[in-house]
């Protein structure tokens, strides 16, 4: 028995897809044939849409990425780590720790010259670091390491108080994490002279050295922490058959037991997206840490002069007409990465509004959290 040839099903006005054509071509001669082809007509009519909505949402992308493409670098990272925080809310591996006096006060943006002491403050805390000396493992030396300052000492911090944090414990390993986070700070991993772990040892050598003060007050009463950060740092010699590699990492950092009792009653969380962000600039990193300690725990606006401004921030310009310039430029960018961030600067200063917990750089804590919930209620 010879099997009849197949015959395409026959147009039909506003369907094209072949398996909506088949079903309109069963029903054809039926009692439901109407029914069915204006359900099938519909059917078309919104595979059409989403199609569109499709291809318009490709072009959209090429366009934004074209965009981002032309961007400045640092503009390019910030409009990415934009788009993720946007449309990816914050994991708990998202979410790192610094001290909050660290993140108020903060370290010095460039290499103090001259000077092995510096002090900072913020209302009621105060953070002075002393420099200290560490022995050298290859002659057995103590040696004067100098203060340490700029983003990478900010981005060891946070990398370091976050490890203690998360396996609370004092003593943190390293050996394998550090590259790792240098790599996620979008910094390359390379060696020599002038490579980026020759600076990151730098920095971490200056702050396993150092001493720290840090002063709290609540208003009725005070207390002054007096502690280096560190009490041990496990340093491996050069290996011998590469004598310019200079010192490995350390295997373990081993923080004082009162600097980390202190640090998990006062950790900032921050969104290590958002730092990735600002990497690259103390001052930026420093309000970044410093509006999110501020506006995690604002229940009334909060208007702040320019000369309050300029002692937080201006540390290192020589006037406050710079600083301003400067400043603005750095909350611009903030506001690039945090657009609904409810932050205003004009000719008097800084004002800062209340916000809703999904807008802020870094969760409320739980109790003012829940009055917050309940006066919206």
């Amino acid at each position: 028995m010879t099997t009849p040839p197949h015959t395409a099903p026959e147009p039909v006005e506003g369907v094209r897809d072949p398996d909506l054509l088949e079903i309109v071509e069963k029903a054809r001669g039926s009692v439901a044939y109407k029914a069915t082809l204006a359900f099938v007509r519909a059917s078309q009519a919104k595979r059409d849409a989403e199609t569109d909505a499709r291809d318009k949402l490709v072009v959209l992308k090429a366009e934004a990425e074209a965009e981002r493409a032309r961007l400045p670098r640092n503009a390019r990272r910030r409009d990415m780590v934009r788009e993720v925080i946007e449309n990816e809310p914050a994991s708990p591996e998202n979410i790192q720790h610094i001290h909050s006096v660290l993140a108020l006060c903060g370290l010095p943006y460039r290499e103090p010259k001259g000077v092995t002491n510096v002090s900072r403050e913020y209302g009621r805390n105060t953070l002075a670091i002393n420099a200290g000396r560490l022995i050298n493992p290859s002659t057995g030396e103590m040696e004067m390491q100098g203060l340490p300052y700029g983003p990478k000492a900010r981005l060891l911090l946070l990398h370091l108080c976050t490890e203690a944090v998360r396996q609370r414990s004092p003593k943190v390993e390293v050996a394998q994490s550090m590259s790792g986070f240098i790599r996620d700070m979008g910094f390359p991993v390379t060696g020599g002279e002038r490579g980026t772990l020759k600076q990151f040892k730098e920095q971490l050598n200056r702050l396993a050295a150092c001493s720290m003060q840090i002063g709290l007050w609540d208003g009725t009463r005070a207390s002054t922490l007096n502690v280096p950060p560190f009490r041990q740092m496990d340093v491996w010699l050069p290996l011998h058959n590469h004598p310019d590699q200079g010192l490995l990492w350390s295997s373990t950092i081993t923080f004082h037991r009162e600097f980390y009792d202190n640090l998990i009653q006062h950790a900032l969380p921050v969104d290590i997206r958002a730092a990735r962000a600002f990497a690259g600039s103390a001052r930026k990193l420093d309000l970044l840490f410093w509006v999110g300690y501020r506006l995690s725990r604002l229940e009334r606006p909060l208007r702040l002069t320019w000369d309050n401004l300029y002692k937080q921030f201006g540390s290192e310009n020589g006037s406050i007409r710079s600083f301003r310039q400067e400043f603005r430029k750095d909350v611009a960018h903030l506001t690039e990465v945090f657009p609904r961030l409810r932050l205003t600067l004009d000719d008097g200063g800084m004002q800062l509004l209340p916000s809703d917990p999904r807008d802020l750089l870094v969760p409320p804590k739980a109790a003012l959290a829940n009055k917050r919930a309940r006066a919206r209620a």
